[in-house]
């Protein structure tokens, strides 16, 4: 306790105030700089610059008291502190502008709103360090999130640029998981649509459905703002209802706004033909003169185009028009239609110049009528071939895995590509990806179209795939055996073609496999698997296809953009019914339209400049024509049976591409074989001398480019389609190396014989001809040629993953050294560690 007049102890010494006798407070004169001049006192003369009489020389101001003058020298005083700093520069006080921020703000597209955004994010780019992260803003619209930074993106030499999206963008539908993070309640969870956020996100994971990770850090960000976001993006994401998909209102605003996007009409691809980016249009097959043209072109004189489904009358699952035989009558069909699953009678795919068909059907429901209707569609199938060959029918359901184990592949794929650290993994790496059985069930895709295309090509017998509901595993086997038997669908307006009429008018289910709804219990990646069957055939036979891997991988990317109607519905029905519904809440006109148009995936030029489209070409491709010029005449020699590729002669009999024979009959470890139905066993016990013959003869010849293609099915032949699954893994990345390296090669070898051909046809054609080879003038390739002479290197830029960036995605430790980067170089894949003992 301290006394009245003592100082307070929580304060210093020298700020406690000076006490006086009895304690009082003494008066305390104010500092010398601070005492206020008398009011009567005038301030006195200022000599320049503010300077007072004491610098000027004058007498001091007549306020002063008595005797201050003493106090004051009229000469300045000698300094008598030496300073032996040097002197700091004299700096002029200048007004800095302070600096306009930008605003960051998204690029959006017709309809494209912004919901929510969060300020001060960083997106990670490496895990072991956060010196290249990027600072920005994290956006969520109606379509996409989007980052939007305006730091360069570190260590990236290319970016392939999509046109609808940012280099950071990633489509809504195109979200598989979001996982948010907080580092100091060491808390995670794994958002769901309408679920509430208990704590404030540090950290958000996107899982993609292209195998990306992408991770955002909110550090600095207001945690409020970033849990909103969070929400957002997650509701958004996962749609309880097909209209909340950006399509339709991207497609809305052409009716009420119209417009262009990159200098396209928004709602361009409806009936009629879709623009492929070459010249080339893709028929949709919405019409009747569509399923027409394509009768006539495989020469099927025995079919005709049936309009019953006209209006989807019978079937909701069946396009409005579709080829049936010639003896069935339109109420032969409408009575059939109830006896079958979804109402989906037969109908034709595609005709052998032997006159032999391919056929899809659904299974008879009808178990009393069953037999008779069967006979009676097998009669008219068989009427409808020339010779009156007999039918083979295929039940699909029997002999190839379910969706729901395709699926189960899948899972464990990605789990082994992008989630699993590949140090924890790299011992059992190769049989990991065994017991996937993804390569696996590839495999019995191939072969299993391989068996029915020696039925058609040799037999001359039609084929009948029949499968439940005929709207999965029936596309994928059709598909496939019509690019084993036709030319035309190795091209990319034949592939396009292909996949519309096979794929999107036959009512694949895209909406439910791709899980643009999020409901899980029907989503199966068979488009993919397919995808990645005719990759098998592209990387065995790369001649004979004119489109390339970046097309395939490409295609496989535009699934998950909700803009496109190709691949958002599970058939046309869905899609008028729908399309109209929401044109009606919106008072849109549609007049006799049926539905709302939506933009089509097959024009490329709402994503891709003329110049990145040219990647989608082969350089390998060898055309059915070629060009040339004789004595000032275009003339064109086509190629006949005996112009094969001498790239593929000598390949030895003893590869008789996976087909069984004696030695081996007995099936490698968890092969497909021990899997198959005992019918299906006795059936292909019967065919197998013929078939083993068959493909016998077919290896032991040079391959016509131009006609039908068989796969290798052994081991080595069936590969890891690694620009899909790797591209996104930094620590995959091969700089300098991979299959693009030989594609840039090969690029440049095509367009200086390209530039050999424009010289010649200049030399030797006359001035008439020279408007005939304006197209043909433009270069083809992506990768050019500076001239004849062009010896230049291989390009900073070219990865493994050209023309695709991992920059910016979630990446691991180093694999050098593992059996997968050895695999990654261009080591073989084997299916077993047993097997890759008995390799070495």
């Amino acid at each position: 306790m301290r006394g009245r007049g003592s100082p307070r102890p929580d304060l210093p010494s020298r700020l406690a105030p000076p006490l006086g006798k009895w304690g009082r407070l003494r008066p305390v004169p104010p500092p010398r700089s601070s005492r206020a001049a008398p009011a009567a006192c005038s301030p006195g003369p200022r000599g320049k610059l503010g300077q007072d009489w004491t610098t000027q020389g004058g007498a001091p101001p007549p306020c002063l008291p008595p005797g201050a003058a003493a106090m004051f020298s009229l000469k300045p005083t000698k300094p008598t502190f030496k300073s032996y700093l040097l002197p700091l520069p004299q700096v002029e006080d200048k007004i800095i502008p302070e600096p306009k921020i930008k605003k960051l703000e998204p690029v959006l597209l017709p309809g494209e709103i912004v919901v929510n955004e969060v300020n001060f994010v960083r997106k990670c780019i490496a895990t072991d360090t956060s010196q290249y992260d990027l600072w920005g803003k994290l956006v969520c619209s109606n379509f996409k999130i989007s980052f939007i930074t305006e730091d360069p993106m570190p260590l990236q030499k290319f970016h392939y640029k999509n046109l609808l999206l940012g280099e950071h963008d990633v489509p809504l539908t195109c979200i598989e998981q979001i996982v948010t993070v907080n580092d100091t309640k060491r808390k995670q969870k794994v958002l769901g649509p309408n679920q509430k956020l208990k704590f404030n996100p540090t950290e958000l994971i996107i899982y993609c459905k292209d195998f990306r990770i992408v991770r955002f850090r909110f550090d600095e960000a207001g945690p409020e703002s970033a849990k909103k976001v969070c929400l957002a993006i997650a509701h958004y994401s996962q749609p309880t209802d097909l209209q909340l998909l950006f399509a339709f209102e991207y497609v809305g605003k052409k009716y009420h706004h119209p417009a262009t996007v990159n200098g396209i009409d928004p709602g361009g691809g409806g009936s009629g033909s879709g623009s492929s980016g070459s010249g080339q249009q893709t028929p949709l097959f919405e019409t009747y003169s569509d399923w027409d043209r394509e009768i006539k072109r495989t020469g099927a004189a025995e079919w005709r185009v049936c309009s019953v489904n006209e209006g989807y009358m019978i079937s909701t699952c069946l396009p409005e028009y579709f080829v049936v035989p010639s003896s069935l009558a339109d109420q032969d069909l409408k009575l059939y239609s109830y006896s079958f699953i979804g109402r989906r009678m037969p109908f034709w795919c595609w005709n052998h110049s032997n006159g032999s068909a391919l056929v899809r059907m659904a299974n008879i429901k009808d178990v009393l009528q069953q037999r008779k209707i069967d006979q009676r569609i097998c009669n008219a199938i068989t009427r409808s071939h020339p010779q009156r060959s007999d039918i083979h029918k295929s039940d699909l359901d029997k002999c190839l895995p379910s969706i729901q184990e395709i699926q189960a592949a899948f899972i464990k794929l990605k789990q082994l590509c992008v989630n699993e650290p590949f140090e924890e993994t790299e011992e059992k790496w190769l049989s990991s990806l065994e017991n996937t059985h993804w390569l696996e069930y590839v495999r019995s895709f191939l072969k299993h179209s391989a068996e029915l295309v020696y039925l058609l090509d040799s037999k001359h017998v039609s084929v009948v795939l029949q499968e439940d509901e005929g709207r999965d595993l029936s596309c994928f086997v059709a598909s496939l055996i019509q690019v084993m038997l036709d030319p035309y669908f190795r091209t990319i307006v034949g592939f396009q073609s292909l996949i519309q009429k096979e794929w999107v008018m036959a009512g694949y289910q895209f909406l439910d496999r791709c899980n643009h709804l999020k409901r899980a219990e029907k989503e199966s990646p068979l488009f993919l698997m397919f995808l990645d069957s005719v990759w098998q055939l592209l990387e065995q036979y790369p001649s004979a296809f004119e489109f390339s891997e970046t097309y395939l991988t490409i295609l496989y990317d535009s699934t998950w953009i909700s803009l496109f109607g190709t691949f958002l519905f599970n058939c046309p029905h869905q899609r008028v019914k729908q399309s109209t519904e929401f044109g009606i809440s919106k008072n849109i006109q549609l007049g006799d339209e049926k539905g709302l148009k939506f933009p089509s995936v097959w024009d490329w030029s709402l994503q891709f400049t003329t110049r990145d489209r040219l990647l989608f070409h082969n350089p390998w491709y060898i055309g059915k024509s070629a060009p040339c010029v004789q004595n000032g005449a275009v003339k064109t020699f086509k190629r006949t049976k005996k112009n094969y590729s001498s790239t593929l002669r000598g390949i030895p009999p003893s590869l008789k591409n996976g087909i069984i024979n004696d030695q081996e009959f007995l099936p490698r470890r968890n092969s497909l074989i021990l899997k198959l139905k005992p019918d299906f066993l006795q059936q292909m016990d019967s065919q197998t001398n013929n078939m083993e013959q068959y493909f016998r003869d077919w290896f032991s010849k040079p391959v016509d480019l131009h006609g039908v293609i068989i796969p290798r099915l052994s081991g080595t032949h069936i590969k890891l389609w690694k620009l899909c699954y790797f591209r996104w893994v930094p620590e995959a990345q091969i700089n300098n190396g991979g299959f693009i390296t030989a594609f840039h090669k090969i690029s440049l070898l095509t367009d200086q014989v390209d530039m050999l051909n424009r010289s010649l046809r200049q030399h030797k054609s006359s001035s008439s001809l020279q408007a005939n080879f304006s197209e043909l003038d433009q270069s083809r390739m992506y990768f050019r040629a500076n001239g004849l002479n062009d010896t230049a290197g291989t390009p900073d830029f070219l990865s493994s993953s050209f023309p695709f960036s991992p920059i910016g995605n979630l990446c691991r430790r180093s694999i050098l050294g593992t059996p997968l980067s050895k695999f990654l170089s261009g080591a073989k894949i084997w299916l077993s560690t047993e097997t890759l003992a008995n390799e070495d």
